[in-house]
């Protein structure tokens, strides 16, 4: 299933950045080659970009450019500046989680004091599935534990997590964005993991 695109033309519409921002921070790396899309039209070739994590890069970089340096922003998407460990209760003061789904964690994973980014991303995915409620705390344990096991190996890449319910079962599916082949089952979670990484990881600066 094809990723869903926008144009150049509506993303600069829709965010009201302009052409010249948006070639610079191409050239300082805060937005991957990769996500420039050259497709055939009819006035020649036109750029789209994945819809969505285009635009989450766009609102996280508005939001921290006046604060952070571009070469500094650039590092942090890559996670390169984030400190190795945080302590449950400095995540629970700045509210990145709270307590409650601490414990409902630690009621199916095992959490110490201190966690690394990758652990507080799992965490942090928990909060939000259980937030958005459209899956059962069996089948929100089932997709973390599929996170867990594959992440050292998908981590900054191009991957989406999707779970769909089919003839009332529900099917968690790990693989790369625009990849996934989903048949007639409904969606109830479609979640591109290296966008939802950047969040986490911009919430922790």
């Amino acid at each position: 299933m094809e990723e869903n695109l926008i144009s150049k033309k509506e993303l600069l519409e829709l965010t009201g950045i302009s052409y010249g921002q948006l070639y610079r921070w191409k050239r300082k790396n805060l937005i991957p080659e990769e996500w420039f899309i050259k497709k055939s039209s009819f006035t020649g070739q036109e750029t789209y970009f994945p819809r969505d994590r285009i635009l989450d890069r766009i609102n996280v970089i508005l939001q921290m450019k006046d604060d952070v340096s571009l070469d500094d922003l650039a590092e942090r998407f890559q996670g390169t500046t984030v400190k190795a460990n945080f302590s449950i209760q400095e995540l629970v003061e700045r509210n990145i989680v709270t307590q409650y789904v601490v414990d409902m964690f630690k009621n199916s994973f095992r959490l110490k004091e201190e966690i690394s980014s990758d652990e507080i991303v799992y965490l942090s995915l928990y909060n939000k599935l259980l937030d958005q409620g459209n899956l059962n705390i069996d089948e929100i344990n089932f997709t973390i534990k599929g996170l867990i096991d594959n992440y050292i190996n998908i981590k900054n890449k191009d991957y989406e997590l999707v779970f769909i319910r089919r003839l009332g079962v529900g099917i968690g599916i790990l693989a790369e964005a625009g990849n996934v082949v989903l048949g007639d089952g409904k969606i109830l979670e479609r979640i591109n993991i290296n966008s939802f990484t950047e969040k986490v990881i911009s919430n922790l600066i």
